[in-house]
């Protein structure tokens, strides 16, 4: 049975040898790119075009045409390629349409060698771009899938390379549309019905005829319904993380896409990577393979796992998002049927309205239940895998309830990433998905003290949500210096009024603060000038070129300031200080985390705009108003608390300070 996709949909390839076809109405472009699992390009040679048609895997068209057929072996691509991305792009020269959206939507399938398809996608909402990532075949667990991104860029080629991280974006678009306006080779043509198996990299293709034409459009044709993908090319990216810092979605607009995720770590060695570990047995037949903890690509288990959960939050976003859509194209098309139904004054007559209505209602029940099978499936291969993850998980990405803890010892090294609560969607409520930031940390931390209802109706007056939320941020203080190793990260903590003395007792009592809470407006100036002044001076080390060139006394150690009760003991020369040290301290160690309610600084005006909008906003209690860079899902986050009547926070800050005194820090 043929799946129809929506965009961000995927779906499994039943085998390797598989054919592409294209049908635009019009001459494109058609290429591919071999990425790795980031999507990066390394290199032109990992690009698939008409003056450079046929790669290790891959064939693609010579020339631009209204109809295209490309080969793939996924079986003979390198084992370093982890992203098949299939490319259109509208020819250069001016003597077609200037963009997709003046043209009928292309229509693109993935057939296996005899012609029957596996899936279909046509590519919807196009508009000013003239260049677009149609299809993207992943890896995923050992297996292979397909995916409808349907990505376009108005900036052609060049963008869409560019966004692949390719260097020579620029000079290969060029070289790809003179290729195709000097017409430099014959397209492939498509092979005969029961064609032989034919590898890609094994000469040209078998001769058949052109083209298939666009099949009519059924239930699940994404035309006329919502496209929750991104629309608009070459945004900034909401965040450079993994699932770990989603952008705050302040509810008014979602947003916008970027280009793939740098998963880069600062301690990698320019070196391929080592082999994943052994896969699971074989699963039986007709059943999912069986999850691996680790299953991913990466220098070590921490950076595999990390990848695996970034996987998990991709495929969750992109499965949900292909519900919705699947839900809304389901309502739009009732809405549309009872309408034309209602809209006929004899159908009004006897019953054929209400068995028009009828059969509109059954037919929006089938495609709901068919749509929440698909997502149904995926979300249960997804608990599956966080069964298996979540116990294998170290200490810098385990839940404080993660028995790991129990046997934690004093790191020798910074890791990667850290959790900071967990992620999750209404529509898959039984998976969390670890919300992990990368270290060292880029932004600062802002957990919200305000007002706010919880997602089960209840309310929290202001002098819970503060004491909830200094509660929170002293769990994050803990955890950040849990995972750094002795004496390579000092906490300062600013309490002028002395009100979170008693939240505050785990870190005062084990002895791992810098010096006690600062209290008073003395106290807040002190500490703030401190801090101003570290960094200044290693700015204007690193500046002169010197970063070693530091006066005696000054802490190199990564600094944490937690701000409670803000804006009380603050004047404006005190806030002025606090927003220096937000937007230039975490470039050279110093960050921030505040404990505060907005609405109560609003004494402040404006001034204080620049520093909310450079702080990742957390809250004590589950709230969603995270989104994720591809459809902005509004995610509901959950804080990574202690549980309640657990000693686990004490006896992993009483290792801290012992070893800390070890170091004589």
């Amino acid at each position: 049975m043929t799946a129809e996709l929506t965009r961000g949909q995927n779906h499994p390839l039943p085998r390797a040898r598989l054919e592409i076809r294209v049908s635009a109405g019009m001459p494109v472009v058609a290429g591919a790119t071999l990425g790795d699992e980031n999507g990066t390009i390394h290199g032109v040679a990992r690009v698939a075009h008409p003056g450079a048609p046929t790669l290790p895997g891959l064939e693609v068209s010579r020339q631009a045409a209204a109809d295209h057929r490309l080969a793939v072996d996924l079986d003979a691509v390198p084992e370093a390629v982890h992203r098949v991305s299939v490319l259109l792009a509208l020819p250069a020269g001016g003597r077609g349409p200037a963009r997709f959206g003046a043209v009928a939507a292309p229509f693109v399938a993935v057939t296996d060698l005899d012609g029957d398809e596996v899936a279909r996608y046509t590519i919807t909402g196009l508009e000013a771009e003239t260049a677009v990532v149609a299809l993207e075949l992943y890896r995923r667990q050992g297996a292979w899938k397909v995916r409808a991104v349907g990505q376009g860029y108005a900036g052609g080629l060049a963008e869409l390379l560019a966004d692949q991280k390719l260097s020579q974006a620029h000079q290969l678009a060029a070289s790809i549309q003179e290729a195709v306006a000097s017409g430099l080779a014959r397209s492939v043509p498509a092979p005969p019905a029961a064609a032989p198996a034919h590898r890609p990299d094994q000469g040209t293709a078998p001769q058949g005829g052109p083209g298939t034409p666009v099949p009519p459009v059924s239930a699940y044709d994404p035309q006329g319904a919502s496209a929750p993908g991104p629309q608009t090319p070459g945004a900034p990216r909401p965040y450079q993380g993994g699932p770990g810092e989603p952008a705050d979605s302040g509810r008014p607009s979602a947003p916008t896409a970027g280009g793939p995720i740098d998963y880069s770590h600062p301690r990698r060695q320019n070196a391929a990577p080592p082999p994943p570990p052994p896969a699971a047995p074989p699963a039986e037949p007709g059943r999912p393979a069986r999850p691996v903890a680790g299953d991913a690509t990466g220098w070590s288990m921490e950076e595999r796992l990390y990848n695996q959960v970034w996987g998990m939050f991709e495929d969750l976003a992109r499965t949900t998002a292909a519900y919705r859509s699947a839900v809304d194209f389901a309502e739009s098309r009732r809405e549309k049927e009872l309408d034309q139904a209602l809209s006929d004054p004899r159908s009004r007559i006897g019953g054929q309205g209400d068995a028009a209505r009828e059969a509109a209602r059954s037919r929006y029940g089938l495609l709901v239940s068919q749509a929440r099978e698909v997502l149904d499936r995926d979300v249960a291969q997804l608990v599956a895998e966080a069964e298996v993850v979540e116990p294998a998980l170290p200490t810098a990405f385990a839940r404080w309830d993660n028995p790991v803890w129990h046997a934690y010892r004093v790191p020798m090294e910074i890791p990667m990433a850290l959790r900071l609560g967990d992620l999750h969607l209404p529509e898959a409520d039984r998976i969390r998905i670890p919300m992990l930031i990368r270290l060292p940390l880029e932004r600062g931390l802002w957990i919200d003290s305000g007002r706010s209802a919880s997602l089960d109706g209840s309310f929290a007056d202001s002098h819970e949500m503060r004491r909830l939320g200094l509660e929170t941020a002293v769990a994050h203080a803990a955890r950040l210096l849990a995972v750094y190793p002795a004496g390579e990260f000092t906490v300062h903590v600013v309490d002028p009024a002395g009100s979170g003395a008693q939240a505050l007792a785990p870190l005062v009592q084990s002895g791992v603060l810098a010096a006690p809470p600062a209290q008073g407006a003395a106290g807040v100036a002190e500490v703030l000038a401190r801090l101003t002044q570290r960094v200044d001076l290693v700015q204007m080390a690193l500046r002169a070129g010197a970063p070693d060139a530091l006066p005696p006394g000054v802490d190199t150690s990564q600094q944490l300031l937690v701000v409670n009760d803000f804006p009380h003991g603050f004047d404006d020369r005190a806030v002025n200080q606090l927003r220096y040290l937000a937007d230039e301290g975490p470039a050279v160690g110093v960050h921030l985390m505040m404990v505060a309610d907005r609405e109560e600084s609003a004494g402040f005006g404006p001034l204080l705009d620049p520093l909310w909008r450079s702080l990742l906003r957390l809250t004590p209690v589950a709230d969603d108003h995270l989104a994720d860079p591809w459809v902005g899902h509004a995610w509901t986050y959950e804080p990574a608390l202690v549980p309640p009547g657990s000693q686990v926070l004490q006896q992993v800050l009483a290792q801290v300070a012992a070893a800390r005194r070890s170091w004589g820090r």
